[in-house]
């Protein structure tokens, strides 16, 4: 009687488990759509690796991407955040960003850290989640 109640909840058991993993994958396949400002940040982001990858080479970013001047536009996740501070830091970065371009080569990795580090401060007052990423950044 033991070996048949045993079987049984074993039974029980492994179909309980079968219907928590279908639950993950409808959870898996929600998609999320994207604001122009996240949009624009992954655009910055990405301009800034591969400014890193040229100053690492020993050579200097190439053109200033004036499209980034939409931060002040783009559509936000949350229009709240969208204040007096988040201005400050986005004139702060455009400053900060602009100097990479027209720093000399030998000064290009302090340049590029204070560009990023702007990045940094802005997102520790907003948006925390995305500074481990952003401080891959970083020259060392």
């Amino acid at each position: 009687m033991r070996k048949v109640f045993f079987l049984f909840f074993l039974a029980a058991l492994s179909s309980c488990k079968k219907e928590a993993s279908k639950e993950i994958v409808i959870i898996e396949k929600k998609v999320v759509k994207q604001s122009e400002m996240a949009a624009l940040m992954l655009e910055m982001y990405n301009t800034n690796l591969e400014n890193k990858k040229r100053i690492l080479e020993g050579e200097s970013p190439t053109q200033y991407p004036k499209d980034f001047s939409k931060i002040y536009s783009a559509k936000l996740t949350d229009s709240t955040d969208r204040n007096a501070s988040f201005n400050a830091f986005s004139d702060f970065y455009l400053y900060t960003l602009k100097k990479v371009y027209n720093a000399p080569k030998d000064s290009l990795k302090i340049y590029h850290n204070n560009a990023v580090n702007s990045c940094i401060s802005c997102h520790e007052t907003t948006c925390i989640g995305p500074i481990p990423r952003i401080k891959k950044l970083l020259i060392k």
